[in-house]
């Protein structure tokens, strides 16, 4: 099992910038002592490409998709170029593989999202069975999956490693242990705001949240645990609080202690700012913190 350590970033804004400034980028998340870097998939860089990229600018530093869609690339594909980057990079790659959503799988990919969770479990038994003719990693990759229900946590015991549940709060976390068990990988994702006025803390926190509470897979989660669909559709400041971290660097490092305290193995922070630069400052406050 990849040991991708207690804390790590996780960050959708590397692929706003050039790869000039994504290596650079990696190479002070490298050198800060950052054990794990967290990249997502939707419409942006090719992430086996970006792994790649990132990997070679940062020699210690571990990447993880979070999360590869299934519907992107056959098992075969996704199955051998997590080999192909783990023996090229000493191990330092970690799939992260989900089921993505509706909206990019139907209306972006033109596939038909019909019946995920067997989607998942189809494909998870043609990757392990996937031919492969190159040189072998020394050992056998690690996968999680983006897993939030109880089915999907199920499977990602059963079939992988562990998982990666996103836009969760600590009482998530708490299920999730449950769910996959007391050996499984549980690598949960935070966002967090390094802003103390609440007004202003809440509305970069909505700006981001606002795209993720209306996709059915978080919706339907959050009603799992307690929160009403008003509060999911406006926004409410209980849902907002929940799922983002915000306020002084105690308050932030209280979270991810609630996290590993619920039973996470792994916290990557996603550091949420007003505009599209990349949250320099924040990591590097984080990492004063926290590494």
């Amino acid at each position: 099992m990849i040991d991708i350590g207690r804390v790590g970033i996780w960050t959708g804004a590397l692929d706003g910038h050039p790869a000039g400034a994504v290596r650079e980028v990696a190479a002070e998340l490298d050198q800060a002592g950052w054990p794990t870097l967290w990249i997502p998939e939707t419409v942006g860089r090719d992430p086996f490409v970006a792994a790649a990229m990132i990997l070679e600018a940062a020699p210690r530093m571990k990447v993880a998709t979070g999360i590869a869609s299934i519907w992107a690339r056959d098992a075969l594909t996704t199955a051998n170029v997590t080999r192909t980057l783990n023996e090229a990079y000493d191990g330092r790659f970690l799939l992260g593989l989900g089921v993505s959503h509706h909206t990019l799988t139907e209306w972006v990919r033109k596939h038909s999202y019909a019946k995920p969770l067997t989607r998942m479990r189809e494909y998870l038994e043609a990757m392990d069975k996937a031919r492969f003719s190159g040189v072998q990693p020394a050992e056998p990759p690690s996968r999680v999956i983006a897993a939030l229900g109880p089915k999907m946590l199920e499977l990602s015991a059963e079939l992988a490693d562990g998982a990666h549940p996103y836009f969760v709060p600590p009482e998530h976390t708490v299920i999730a242990r449950e769910a996959i068990g007391a050996c499984k990988l549980l690598a949960v994702e935070q966002m967090v705001v390094l802003e103390s006025d609440p007004a202003t803390a809440r509305e970069i926190a909505r700006r981001h949240m606002g795209i993720y509470l209306g996709l059915p897979n978080y919706a339907n989660n959050l009603i799992r645990m307690g929160y009403s669909e008003a509060d999911i559709t406006g926004a409410a400041d209980n849902v907002v609080d929940a799922i983002v971290a915000w306020g002084s660097l105690d308050d932030v490092l209280g979270r991810v202690k609630a996290h590993h305290d619920a039973g996470a193995d792994h916290v990557c922070v996603q550091v949420l700012t007003s505009d599209a630069a990349l949250p320099r400052e924040g990591w590097s406050e984080l990492a004063g913190a926290l590494l």
